[in-house]
């Protein structure tokens, strides 16, 4: 067998193999969402997924499979590292505008959010009885502190805020004010819709960085 035909079907394994994390992960969000953790077998999965239980087990543990499927849901990949350094949002913060700064980031997290709030529900009540998935909520939360912190820089590069600005506050403060739970409250609970959430924020954010120039 000769080394490309080896190389072709390595890479066809790994291709269908990362097909089918994707179709598991994608039907791991959608039974959590649902049903919650507790409420979502194995089964229900495998089956949504049109896969053995066998292959879902693959994937990991049960928990595993709900921040797996928590991070693809969010932000599209599954990785440690804070979404505000991928090259999409490096070139977002980058090459927006200043002025357009604060309303594109109330955009982009308002796509976040109705993506995956009610997914981040699932998680966070799983984290109060299930001491994997409380770990893995802390390294997300970590991961969100440190994307608000790097939003803030941009603004501060922008000319946006103060260079006295309390940084670490103000990212505090905007991921509070990005938080999916705050989605759910406003847009799930009380019927906000979509777009209306989306200005409510950018408003929110613009008033938050006018009291810091």
């Amino acid at each position: 067998m000769s080394g490309g035909t080896r190389r072709y079907r390595s890479e066809l394994r790994e291709a269908q193999a990362a097909e089918t994390r994707s179709r598991v992960l994608r039907a791991a969000a959608e039974e959590f969402a649902a049903h919650g953790y507790t409420g979502t077998p194995l089964t229900a999965i495998a089956r949504t997924a049109g896969v053995s239980v066998e292959t879902v087990k693959l994937q990991g543990a049960k928990h595993e499979l709900l921040l797996a499927a928590f991070e693809v849901t969010f932000s599209g990949r599954e990785s440690r590292d804070p979404i505000a350094n991928d090259d999409a949002s490096r070139a977002i913060l980058a090459d927006t505008p200043p002025e357009e700064l604060p309303t594109t980031i109330a955009s982009v997290v308002a796509d976040l959010n109705a993506r995956a709030s009610g997914l981040w529900m699932a998680v966070t009540g799983a984290a109060t009885s299930d001491p994997a998935v409380r770990a893995g909520v802390e390294d997300l939360l970590e991961r969100r502190r440190k994307d608000f912190a790097l939003i803030i820089e941009a603004f501060s590069r922008a000319g946006l805020i103060a260079p006295s600005a309390d940084r670490t506050a103000l990212a505090a403060a905007l991921s509070f004010l990005a938080s999916p739970e705050g989605y759910q409250q406003l847009v799930v609970e009380s019927g906000l819709s979509v777009e209306a959430y989306r200005e409510w924020l950018a408003t929110a954010i613009q008033r938050m960085v006018m009291d810091e120039e």
